[in-house]
């Protein structure tokens, strides 16, 4: 098992960031790997809810996940497939004034030859990941 952890300090309320999170078929907009995501069970977001995602990075794929953990303003986290690796992901809240500090946990699951090169595989996904969280905030704080 690889894990890491990334942070980012969004400059928007808890509420408004957690809600863009706990919307799943947004990730498409901050997620330079992934396509598409869609819901594919139904009724509101909840622990069990699942997904299905499109991803073209590192190769087309398509994965599929489930809501784990629902805390409103808090927590969220899913389990399911991150590119080729069984994953844990969580997205810890935490707000300071106006603003919003995101901890996003990951656990790679490194299975066959994947726990060859699993070090260099999760740093790989770590800094893109950390991209992504930019690209979040930028997003975030250009639609207050």
């Amino acid at each position: 098992m690889e894990s890491f952890r990334n942070e980012v300090t969004i400059d928007r309320p808890v509420h408004d960031v957690f809600a863009f999170l706990a919307d799943f078929e947004n990730v498409p907009k901050w997620n330079h790997a992934v396509t598409e995501t869609l819901q594919t069970s139904p009724g509101p977001v909840t622990v069990g809810t699942t997904y299905r995602q499109r991803r073209h990075l590192p190769k087309p794929s398509e994965e599929s996940f489930t809501v784990t953990d629902l805390e409103p303003d808090s927590h969220l986290a899913v389990e399911g497939t991150l590119g080729p690796f069984p994953a844990r992901i969580a997205y810890g809240l935490v707000p300071t004034g106006d603003a919003t500090v995101v901890t996003n946990t990951v656990e790679l699951e490194m299975t066959g030859p994947s726990r060859l090169v699993g070090g260099i595989a999760a740093s790989r996904v770590k800094t893109a990941v950390a991209e992504n969280l930019q690209v979040l905030k930028r997003l975030l704080e250009a639609s207050s």
